[in-house]
């Protein structure tokens, strides 16, 4: 209780607190979007961010230049990319770059081709995530009856996000 009235004492009736930084999330989600659909408060408070943090700064900066070399499926940019991310010191993205290299081959051709697993893939994350719901509770012919309603759930809100746009 003490700890809750607390906050009322120190406060003047005439101030107002101060506003809330934004969240981890929130951040990341200005970072990694497109800049073209963050809005102009959105920008102004993630350059006030970015100012204040410099390893945040050059972070973006690689972030958003590895996300134009997806968005053009440029390969041949993914070298400099990679030399440039592992010699920078001041962000985090060394042990994803060092990644990166480990399987070079199959990262480049992922950038260069139009080709993706990422259907299959989802539909493998649907089918894993329902077998450990009902694991030691149902059957075969319960699973099969789940995976075929998510696949048509998904399939019906594919087809109505089409259909908005």
């Amino acid at each position: 209780m003490r700890d809750y009235l607390q906050r009322f004492r120190r406060m003047p009736a005439d101030t107002t607190p101060p506003p809330r930084p934004p969240g981890v999330r929130r951040v990341t989600g200005w970072i990694t979007r497109n800049p073209d659909h963050v809005s102009d408060d959105d920008r102004q408070k993630l350059k006030a961010i970015l100012s204040r943090c410099p390893e945040l700064e050059a972070t973006t900066g690689h972030v958003r230049s590895f996300a134009a070399m997806m968005a053009i499926r440029s390969a041949d940019r993914l070298p400099a990319w990679i030399a440039a991310a592992r010699a920078d010191q001041s962000h985090g993205l060394r042990a994803f770059a060092d990644g990166l290299m480990t399987d070079f081959d199959a990262v480049a051709l992922g950038l260069s081709t139009e080709w993706s697993s990422g259907c299959v893939e989802g539909r493998v994350t649907d089918i894993k995530m329902l077998k450990r719901q009902i694991a030691g509770r149902a059957g075969h012919p319960l699973l099969r009856k789940r995976v075929l309603l998510v696949a048509a759930d998904r399939r019906q809100h594919r087809v109505t996000a089409a259909t908005a746009s």
